[in-house]
């Protein structure tokens, strides 16, 4: 996206999915472009392990399924994993929109490709449509065969209520994102289990998720409890923040020294979907 059209909210960010982004990814070669060229950007922005994630589609004017598009993105991080430093898995996402037995597809897909490199069922979408208390049946199969879990929570105020913030708490989620509306009773629960943090700066301003701007961010409440804050983008291509500018951010309005820059990107590694010798490698790569 252009400097200077930052400016998408979340009532015209996810229509940029629907009519435009998934209009121009709509063949094999457009798939494996799109992925190569993300995996790229975030190696050359010095990222070491990476967890990409993404809601299945069938293509039927290309004659792909949601199988077929699944495979396609796995073949090409395997084939970026094979010559590179930067280590990538993949989370399939089910969308709000969903019904039950479309999300239990993607569960049935993340279980099928365990082994090619899905670690992780993620929920996202338009936080103002969908009853997630739906999933529960996919999310139960999603922990029964081991796959880790994270939600995008509280977004947006409607999205927020206690009835829905508890149903998703009961899916056990691993990680959850944004955390923006939550009430005291349910920060408390969130603190008790030390579930890790996905933080998104730069979303979060730009699409006036917050009030005020980078300095208000709820991050500095988060950073003084014993979750992990892994920091994240969402989403690179439309708010224009590589993953470095985020921690830039953070220590210019958060006057964080190096030394917490480097607690705070140390602090998700026990949060991550990948296995214990991937954790292993990173504890020591950012000890030195």
């Amino acid at each position: 996206m252009p400097v200077g059209k930052f400016d998408y909210n979340l009532e015209t960010f996810f229509p940029l999915f629907s009519r435009y982004i998934y209009a121009l990814c709509d063949n094999r070669a457009a798939l494996l472009y799109t992925t190569q060229s993300v995996l790229e950007d975030f190696q050359n922005d010095g990222v070491v392990y990476l967890e990409l994630r993404t809601t299945p589609r069938a293509i039927p004017s290309a004659n792909i399924t949601k199988d077929d598009y699944v495979k396609t993105i796995l073949q090409c991080i395997q084939e970026f994993n094979r010559r590179s430093s930067l280590k990538t898995y993949l989370i399939l996402s089910i969308d709000r929109r969903n019904d039950e037995a479309t999300a239990m597809k993607v569960v049935e897909l993340a279980i099928a490709y365990r082994l090619d490199g899905v670690v992780g069922i993620d929920l996202c979408g338009d936080p103002a449509v969908g009853d997630v208390s739906i999933f529960q049946m996919a999310f139960a199969k999603a922990s029964q065969h081991g796959l880790k879990v994270t939600i995008h929570f509280a977004e947006a105020p409607q999205s927020s209520s206690l009835e829905e913030l508890r149903t998703l708490l009961s899916y056990n989620p691993d990680r959850i994102g944004h955390v923006i509306n939550v009430p005291d009773e349910v920060k408390e629960e969130i603190v008790k289990r030390k579930l890790g943090l996905e933080l998104c700066l730069s979303c979060n301003v730009h699409a006036k998720m917050i009030t005020g701007t980078y300095g208000d961010h709820h991050f500095g409440w988060w950073k003084k409890t014993s979750c992990p804050i892994a920091l994240s983008t969402d989403d690179v291509g439309i708010f224009g923040s590589s993953l470095s500018s985020e921690y830039a951010l953070i220590a210019e309005h958060f006057n964080l020294s190096r030394d917490e820059i480097c607690e705070l990107a140390r602090s998700p590694i026990d949060t991550i979907f990948g296995n214990e010798e991937d954790k292993e490698k990173l504890r020591k790569l950012m000890w030195k």
